[in-house]
């Protein structure tokens, strides 16, 4: 299905979902809660216009004008479904409900709206208009949880979870002056979205913050919609490690260095992307590798490459596979290195922890999808999410739905209205049974 396809598929949806908001609410959700799709739909296509590329893709990148303008939208979203929205120190914006006993610690549920640059219209959006149609179903039923409830929609999750990592107090000061893809400082991006970046310690939740947190999400990969299941339960979230290589040889020319008088930097950084791909896929397992950049010095067609700067990405669930993939990687490297007459060296710049999900919310999330006659997998996620830095500080739960193609980080990325339906729908019954779970009261 491509864009236009879907768009007039979409409003037309708008229409025959319309019969949703006609139920009496108050009734279904004691039987069978239900959110309005109608409205999830229209507020994702509303959300859409910020930052629309000819491609009809979308490019809000974090801390630009258009995450600016998606956010007083969000923001707007929140307060029509009796959320009390603000924006905490990091600059991530948090809508709260009181609950029926205030010293309870809140259920929270959240993801992102900034974009990476070029890309569609659900990555991230699909978990945040989720939790604000929650959060509205919940006011129009007129149902108040047990727990408070927030709904929190996380500030440069593209950028490497930079507001949920401040929201647990996992972003270093460092991290600060690092520049993103807006082109302002980290530090200048969190004034800029109206945050206080020399206040971060104040807005940090220690653990047991919350009572537990729920993300929805597209797959962003193509298990499900190939497999014909309606709902992903996710069991984790990868770990993932970035390193920074510098191959160091000798620059010369091209046309009087005989073959076998050359310290070519780029040669050694091509043999160590060949080893990657080799090495990751001689080990049984899920974990992946990805040499994702890659940059030659000087860049002159008659000079011999004398220096080379290159990453490399590893991923799995488990951090100590992680840790021995790379010294394997770091191993053979080096021997390339010396047989090349060059240098590699290895600079560590990112690291995400993996992040088991809850069992019990997994079990809960199971239940809920097949109350709906939804079909259940359970799957990794081979993504990074907000909900791996609130791992840390409470039990987590998440919710895949199918990702069209697989498609995602791209203005095809695309999931039916249906599955939209179906994951909020999922996610609000989820929310319900763990508000009332023994397990999760104090």
């Amino acid at each position: 299905m491509n864009r236009r396809d879907f768009n007039r598929h979409a409003m037309g949806a708008l229409g025959a979902l319309g019969a949703i908001a006609a139920f009496p609410l108050p009734h279904v959700l004691q039987s069978r809660p239900r959110v309005n799709g109608r409205r999830l739909l229209a507020n994702l296509l509303g959300l859409a216009e910020f930052g629309k590329t000819a491609q009809r893709g979308t490019s809000r990148v974090a801390y630009s004008d258009a995450d600016l303008q998606g956010r007083s939208f969000v923001m707007d979203l929140m307060r029509a479904a009796k959320l009390e929205p603000r924006i905490d120190e990091a600059g991530n914006i948090v809508g709260r409900r009181p609950g029926r006993n205030a010293s309870l610690p809140p259920l929270a549920l959240g993801s992102h709206i900034d974009t990476v640059p070029e890309g569609g219209n659900y990555d991230g959006v699909v978990g945040s208009l989720g939790a604000i149609e929650v959060a509205h179903t919940l006011a129009d039923g007129g149902v108040t949880t047990r727990h408070p409830l927030e709904v929190i929609i996380f500030q440069n999750e593209e950028g490497g979870l930079v507001g949920s990592r401040a929201l647990v107090g996992d972003l270093a000061a460092s991290e600060l002056d690092a520049v993103s893809r807006s082109g302002k400082t980290i530090r200048e991006g969190i004034r800029f979205i109206g945050g206080d970046p020399d206040r971060l310690a104040a807005g940090q939740r220690r653990p047991g913050g919350i009572a537990a947190y729920l993300e929805l999400h597209i797959e962003q990969g193509g298990t499900l919609e190939a497999e014909g299941i309606n709902i992903g339960v996710v069991e984790g979230i990868v770990g993932i490690k970035w390193w920074e290589l510098t191959f160091q040889g000798f620059a010369n020319h091209a046309g009087t260095t005989p073959m076998n008088q050359r310290q070519d930097a780029l040669l050694a950084a091509a043999r160590f992307i060949q080893m990657v791909n080799r090495l990751m896929t001689s080990v049984p397992g899920r974990q992946v590798g990805t040499v994702g950049r890659i940059q030659a010095f000087p860049g002159a067609p008659n000079v011999i490459p004398g220096k080379v700067i290159c990453s490399l990405e590893l991923r799995d669930l488990d951090a100590a596979k992680i840790d021995k993939l790379y010294e394997a990687i770091a191993s053979e490297a080096h021997d390339i290195a010396r047989a090349s007459g060059t240098t590699v060296a290895f600079e560590e710049i990112h690291v995400n922890t993996p992040a088991l999900t809850d069992e019990r919310i997994r079990g809960l999330i199971a239940a809920s999808a097949e109350d709906l006659g939804l079909t259940v997998k359970t799957m990794p996620s081979g993504a990074g999410h907000d909900a791996q830095a609130m791992a840390r500080i409470g039990p987590v739960g998440m919710i895949f739905i199918p990702s069209v193609g697989g498609i995602s980080h791209s203005p095809k990325e695309l999931s039916r209205p249906e599955d939209l339906e179906n994951g909020a729908n999922v996610l609000l019954r989820t929310l319900l049974k763990l508000d009332r779970a023994p397990w999760i009261q104090p």
